[in-house]
């Protein structure tokens, strides 16, 4: 859900790219299914949720992975930092990153978006695709 919203939302990439992605990656896929939690997630669907549900992925972590358990299993570059920077490394201080070995933009890399400017952004674009601007 959260790697869903953040690439149809926070990125604005059309929902189906995603869709076939995870499609080819999941084990236990079900096509159906699947495309509708995408569909879901990108608020286009028959059952879809409102657009305007933007999780947020540092929020979403820091609430179901309170110690980053599951980001130093994936990240191992993290894997040093404590419980709180863990989850979004780039709003660490200097002394904290260099005491975990992690450098930005060379052993791990910046954020590629803002996330309130990428919300901002995404509820505008739903916006005008709901309520174009007249002519």
């Amino acid at each position: 859900m959260v790697a869903a919203s953040f690439l149809v939302k926070n990125l604005l990439i059309d929902w189906r790219r995603g869709e076939r992605w995870f499609r080819r990656l999941l084990i236990d896929g079900d096509i159906p299914q699947n495309a509708g939690n995408w569909q879901w997630v990108a608020g286009t669907g028959p059952d879809a949720a409102p657009y305007f549900r933007i999780f947020n992925p540092v929020t979403q972590s820091r609430r179901f992975d309170p110690r980053g358990d599951y980001l130093r299993c994936w990240l191992p570059e993290l894997a040093r930092l404590d419980s709180k920077a863990i989850h979004a490394p780039w709003e660490a201080g200097p002394l904290v990153l260099a005491a975990a070995g992690v450098t930005l933009g060379i052993t791990y890399p910046h954020p590629i978006v803002e996330h309130s400017q990428a919300r901002t952004r995404a509820l505008e674009t739903y916006r005008r695709a709901v309520r174009p601007t007249p002519q």
